[in-house]
């Protein structure tokens, strides 16, 4: 089994590019977006501190002293003890645009069963997003990309928006009116099940407050092995 700190290490290398040095460049999808300028993944086995390229080394090692101060056995429910540190650390830098923190999941996709209502979206059925219009222009470069279809149209989707030999991450979105009924488990199930079958692993993060999202982690049984603190 993989631990928990070499999934963080597969997960931060998924969800961003780096440079020749290591440092975070850019959102690992079509757009060039920047990264954020600092990525701390906590697990209870360590911490993976990533920068981007435009922090200092400076400022990265006083970085990284913080963090080494951080217990790793503290709770994952929580923001780490040193974020408000870490947020002034980069105040220094520019100022702080966004925070963002969430859990981290593995999927074991050998347990989850085949969803009885889930299609893979390819060219010849792309019709079926009519309710998707932004997610259609993109099923080329996100598979694996399902859907659960109701009355022939898509009401649920996911699809593959970081990915790496390694791992994929999920996207996942369900229309407002069909939230609460499942399908979201439905389509990250048949998902993760055809990432596995290229031999990756399928990978799972959301936010702090999107109940919803973590939801449908526990629905699937989904290993959480850590929690992504971001600060850009």
């Amino acid at each position: 089994m993989i631990d928990d700190i070499e999934l963080m290490r597969l997960h931060v290398d998924a969800l961003f590019t780096r440079d020749a040095n290591g440092r975070l460049r850019c959102v690992n999808e079509p757009g060039d977006k920047p990264a954020p300028r600092m990525f701390l993944g906590r697990t209870t086995d360590g911490h993976v501190l990533r920068t981007r390229f435009d922090v200092s080394d400076a400022l990265r090692a006083e970085a990284a002293a913080l963090i080494e101060a951080e217990p790793a056995r503290a709770p994952l429910s929580q923001q780490p003890h040193c974020g408000e540190a870490l947020q002034a650390l980069l105040a220094r830098h520019a100022p702080v645009q966004r925070v963002w923190s969430g859990p981290a999941y593995c999927i074991d996709a050998s347990v989850l069963a085949e969803p009885p209502n889930a299609v893979r979206i390819t060219a010849a059925n792309e019709h079926l997003m009519a309710a998707f219009p932004d997610w259609r222009a993109e099923v080329a470069f996100r598979q694996p990309f399902f859907v659960v279809v109701e009355a022939e149209r898509a009401v649920a989707l996911c699809c593959s928006v970081r990915i790496t030999a390694e791992a994929h991450e999920a996207g996942v979105e369900t229309l407002p009116e069909s939230r609460g009924r499942g399908h979201a488990s439905q389509a990250v199930a048949a998902w993760a099940r055809a990432v596995a079958t290229v031999g990756a692993l399928p990978l799972y993060s959301t936010s702090t407050d999107n109940g919803a999202s973590q939801g449908v982690a526990r629905r699937l049984g989904m290993r959480r092995f850590g929690v992504d603190f971001h600060v850009s």
